[in-house]
This record gives structure tokens, C-alpha cells and sequence, in this order.
């Protein structure tokens, strides 16, 4: 993977490979797959990336390209965004190009004191579990009970802060 062209690589199988988003977006995932990134396109399929890449249009990435370009351009609203790109990756899917070897579920079983919904959280970006502002540690282990009433508390609170955030973004937005 860490080598200096595309043409070294060995792609029969890679299972080292994988993104962590940074921003709520389909395209932080798709992007990386844009066949005129040169830098993404090497890592993550194995070919020197480029506008008219042979390689690329062999296989139809153009056409994916062109389904990206599509949907980056819808900045107005969101549902018609969100479906463009879902054009995209259900045409990514349909082709597989790119086949996952492996997935993290997120499960695990966790003992911990740290008091529920206490600290950061975030699904994308760099503020989520690794910052420690407003963590409360309590002194025994949190119970199942414990956590689902906190984590209850804390959609209902979080819905709330939506709302009342899509409300001011409507005064902003028109």
C-alpha cells in the first residue's frame, strides 16, 4: 500500500484498506473512490488515478465518476443529495470493484463507570472517544438499566437539539 506508484502494488486481495469519515456526508466514504484522485485510486484499487485513466474506463469507473460529479453538485437539498449518492454506491455495489473483507460491528462488551452520554460523542470526525472534557466517572460499574435510561434521556434530548437547530438553520437558510 505504501508504495510510490500504483504499478507496484499487488491487488489480487486487500483487506488493510479502510476510511474513517470525516463529516455526515456519503461523500466522505465515495470520494476516495473518485477515479481522478490519483492518491485514492492508488490506494484504494491498485491503479495510477487520472481524468482519462484507461484502467478506469475499462472497468466503467467513469461512469461512477460521473454519478459522484452528479451528486457533489446537488448542494440545495438533501434527500435529492442522499439519493444521488446512493445511485452512486448501488452502481459501486452492482460492480464489485470493491468487495469488503472485513467489517467492524461496534459490539462489545464493555465494564465501565463512566456515567452514560457524560463526555463527547461524535460519528464522525476527531471529537468523539479520545477527548475527556465532561467525562464523569461514577464509583460502580454501569448497569444495562442504567445506560438505557440514560441513553433514552439522551435522544430525547438530543432530538430536541435538532429540532430547535433545524429551526435556526431555516432562518438562515433560504
Amino acid at each position: 500500500m505504501n508504495v510510490p506508484s500504483a504499478a507496484e502494488t499487488d491487488w489480487d486481495l486487500q483487506g488493510l484498506v479502510g476510511w474513517n469519515p470525516d463529516y455526515d456526508d456519503p461523500s466522505t466514504y465515495l470520494d476516495t473512490l473518485q477515479p481522478s484522485s490519483p492518491d485514492q485510486t492508488k490506494t484504494y484499487l491498485g491503479f495510477a488515478g487520472g481524468v482519462d485513466n484507461a484502467s478506469a474506463k475499462a472497468v466503467g469507473l467513469d461512469e461512477f465518476a460521473k454519478l459522484l460529479d452528479d451528486a457533489e453538485k446537488e448542494t440545495q437539498d438533501v434527500v435529492t443529495r442522499y439519493d444521488k449518492f446512493a445511485a452512486a454506491q448501488a452502481w459501486l455495489t452492482d460492480s464489485a470493484l470493491v468487495i469488503p473483507t472485513m467489517t467492524s460491528s461496534g459490539a462489545g462488551t464493555v465494564v465501565s463507570k463512566v456515567v452514560p452520554f457524560s463526555g463527547p460523542s461524535s460519528q464522525t470526525g476527531n471529537k468523539g472517544s479520545t477527548y475527556f472534557k465532561y467525562v464523569e466517572v461514577q464509583d460502580e460499574p454501569v448497569t444495562k438499566k442504567q445506560y438505557d435510561q440514560a441513553r433514552e434521556k439522551w435522544l430525547k434530548e438530543k432530538a430536541d437539539s435538532n429540532k430547535k437547530a433545524q429551526q435556526e438553520l431555516e432562518k438562515h437558510v433560504k
